[in-house]
C-alpha cells in the first residue's frame, strides 16, 4: 500500500478488472478491460457489493477517480482526443498497469 491504505497513487495507470462481477457491482461493464489513470483518491468505505445484500461491507475497500480516453472506451465513435470519462471506481477492480512508453 502506497500512503493511508492506499495502493495506487494520482497519475497510476491502471486496467478495470474484465471479470463478472463477485455479486453486486458498481463497476459499468462498458469500462471493464478498460485502461486509464488515477485522477484521485477518494477515500475508504465499506464494500458496496456486500452492503446491497445487507451484510457489513467488511473490509474496507479504498476508492479511486479514474479517467478514461473516451477513444480507448469506444474507439469506433468519433470524438476529440482530450474528450475523457471518470469513474468512480473500488481498488479490488482495478489492475496496475505499466506506464505507456514512447510518447
Amino acid at each position: 500500500m502506497s500512503e493511508a491504505g492506499f495502493r495506487f497513487r494520482v497519475g497510476d495507470p491502471v486496467r478495470v478488472r474484465p471479470g463478472p462481477p463477485e455479486a453486486h457491482c458498481r463497476t459499468p461493464a462498458y469500462l471493464r478491460g478498460r485502461s486509464g489513470v488515477i485522477l484521485k483518491t477518494v477515500g475508504i468505505y465499506r464494500n458496496p457489493s456486500q452492503l446491497a445484500f445487507h451484510k457489513p461491507g467488511l473490509p474496507t475497500r479504498p476508492l479511486y477517480r479514474v479517467r478514461f480516453r473516451h477513444q480507448d472506451v469506444w474507439p469506433a465513435r468519433r470524438v476529440k482526443a482530450s474528450d475523457s470519462i471518470v469513474a468512480d471506481l473500488y481498488e479490488h477492480w482495478l489492475e496496475a498497469e505499466a506506464p505507456a512508453t514512447g510518447v
